[in-house]
């Protein structure tokens, strides 16, 4: 749930990078940052709070030809300078970083303190510096001392080490993401590839259990034994404008104004609009008796959504978070499908279900947007929703584009339903959604409900997803109570929290018997005082109990969900804004989630 960034190369530019890739991984989450520089001794500045506080520290001056720095997301003390990284021995000349959590830290950590070692943080991570502190003074090289101390570790990490009197820079992961970045004259390592987008689009990312040395712009992988690996480079298809706002206030309403172009991304050469059929390579041959989706946080509701569309179309499918499917993961047979959704392919959460299923014999699935990402690397398949960087911790563009994804595998999947009405009704969605954002009274609605005690989201149907996402992304961002129900279920209990001081989103669309027992929950709300926005076609009545109407366009009603859920995203920003919120980086939450 932190970030990492490594550079070797020039010496007076190694500074500049660490603290620009920080700054590029300031996304994902943190309450503390810092940065350590080898040349001849070894260089350490740290703080806790927001990056602007280490800059202020750090002397501008420090240079080396290699360093390493860090955003910390508190998993084993509180925020403060002391927990921050990197960590250090007891002499000061092995500085370490780390993402993940040391399982036996506590047992390493008494050992150690019998034979000596002082230890000044709360962390886990700050084991690793005094083991190979100790196998250092038997006489191992720096390598060797990083590779013996990484044997004696449990649990999830990604290491990065420097050392004082030497100019290389030594890594390895295991379950938690690593990416090296090839320029000309400098060798770059991070934890996510905007971290040094900047400088190179070249990559090579690591697998776990794989060692990594930089050094002085050349780089080299070996595996546990020391055997070097023949790893290829890529090239990353995002450019670095693509990672920054390009005039807009937060990256979330960057984000939110570039779906359009994202659902076009996700759709191209994947539908024939003149045969109503989907036709995606990843998917080509795939068969399945049933399907089961595990996921996290938005992802779990793209595949609730997912889910339904599958069992309307007449195949099995369940979605279960995945934190659950885990630990207490439900029956399979042979012949299902386990699908793992995870915007960043690296959530530690699905990336247990996906290895458990696999474990389990049956065939799996990652619904991704990065390229690279280890569950892409470790599925069978993989169907990328090409959603481009998302930077803002509140996923929005990236939602969007997994429940079009979700049709596509729907329709790939599936034996009957109606391909053609959706596939001409995705074929109009990004112009839809453009609509939406160029004309949405979002603003309006924020501003009149700002003061709210709470907030409530309701939908039937394909909707139920969209009220969760949009209480989730209230949430998320504005720190107000927020929650979101099946329509029907309000009355079977929350009704007793609905209020005059309460709003009720309700998602409303078609006239269908949905949209009519819908209505019925509406006035249900309407007659206990309680401010009703109506997120609607206009095909229903619901306007007449509404006392504000989001208005969206008639679609199919598969692909109605998206369209709604804009409005609400819309809506959660403006209030957020109003409330002066960090939106992009909201409190204790992380953009990806590497912990389980």
């Amino acid at each position: 749930m932190c970030g990492i960034i490594g550079h070797a190369g020039r010496a007076d530019r190694t500074l500049d990078v660490l603290l620009a890739g920080l700054e590029g991984l300031e996304y994902r989450g943190y309450d503390s940052a810092g940065v350590a520089l080898a040349n001849g001794d070894l260089d350490v500045c740290k703080r806790e709070g927001e990056i602007e506080m280490l800059q202020r520290a750090v002397d501008p001056g420090l240079g080396g030809p290699v360093g390493i720095g860090h955003t910390r997301w508190s998993t084993h003390g509180p925020p403060s300078d002391a927990n921050a990284h990197p960590h250090t021995d007891c002499s000061g000349d092995v500085a370490v970083v780390h993402n993940g959590i040391i399982e036996n830290y506590d047992e390493l950590k008494a050992k150690l303190r019998e034979a000596g070692h002082e230890f000044d943080s709360d962390t886990d991570t700050e084991v690793v510096p005094h083991l190979i502190e100790d196998a250092l003074a038997g006489g191992a090289s720096p390598e060797e001392a990083f590779r013996s101390a990484v044997a004696r570790l449990e649990g999830s990490y990604a290491l990065a080490a420097v050392f004082a009197g030497s100019e290389a820079l030594l890594a390895t992961r295991s379950g938690s993401p690593l990416v090296l970045g090839v320029g000309d004259d400098a060798a770059y390592l991070a934890s996510d590839v905007p971290a040094f987008l900047e400088y190179t689009d070249r990559v090579v990312y690591l697998e776990d259990g794989e060692f990594a040395r930089l050094e002085s712009g050349t780089w080299s992988v070996t595996d546990a034994s020391g055997a070097r690996l023949d790893k290829s480079v890529s090239r990353v298809e995002w450019d670095a404008e693509e990672t920054a706002k390009s005039g807009y206030d937060h990256y979330m309403l960057k984000e939110i104004h570039e779906q359009p172009r994202a659902l076009r991304k996700c759709l191209r050469g994947r539908v024939d609009e003149l045969t109503g059929t989907v036709n995606v390579e990843a998917l080509e041959g795939l068969e399945a008796d049933a399907v089961q989706f595990v996921a996290c946080g938005t992802s779990y509701h793209a595949a609730l959504y997912g889910a339904q569309t599958l069992r309307a179309a007449g195949v099995r499918a369940q979605a279960f978070l995945a934190s659950e499917y885990a630990t207490s993961p439900p029956p399979i047979s042979d012949g299902t499908l386990v699908v793992g959704i995870t915007q960043s392919g690296e959530t530690a959460d699905t990336l247990a279900a996906l290895r458990r299923a696999k474990g389990r014999g049956v065939e799996t699935l990652a619904l991704t947007n990065v390229v690279g990402s280890t569950a892409a690397r470790e599925c069978d398949r993989t169907l990328f929703i090409r959603a481009g960087p998302e930077i803002g911790v509140a996923a929005t563009k990236t939602f969007s584009s997994q429940v079009v994804a979700a049709n596509l595998l729907s329709a790939s999947l599936a034996e009957r339903g109606d391909a053609r009405e959706v596939v001409e009704a995705l074929r109009d969605l990004p112009g839809q959604v453009q609509e939406i954002l160029d004309s949405s009274r979002a603003e309006e609605v924020a501003d009149r409900f700002v003061d709210s005690d709470g907030y409530f989201f309701i939908g039937r149907g394909y909707h139920h997803p969209v009220a969760l996402e949009g209480a989730l992304k209230m949430k998320e961002i504005t720190y107000r109570h927020a929650e979101g129900f099946p329509a029907g279920e309000l009355k079977h209990g929350p009704l007793a929290l609905v209020t005059d001081r309460t709003p009720v989103f309700a998602v409303v669309t078609g006239d269908g018997e949905e949209a009519t027992k819908t209505v019925g929950n509406v006035k249900e709300v309407e007659a206990r005082d309680a401010p009703v926005v109506a997120v609607t076609d206009g095909a229903s009545e619901v306007e007449r109990y509404a006392d504000e109407v989001l208005s969206i366009p008639e679609t199919h009603p598969r692909v109605a969900p998206v369209l709604a859920n804009v409005q609400l995203q819309l809506v959660a920003y403006y209030v957020a804004a109003e409330l002066g919120r960090s939106i992009d980086k909201p409190r204790n939450l992380a953009k990806s989630v590497t912990v389980e």
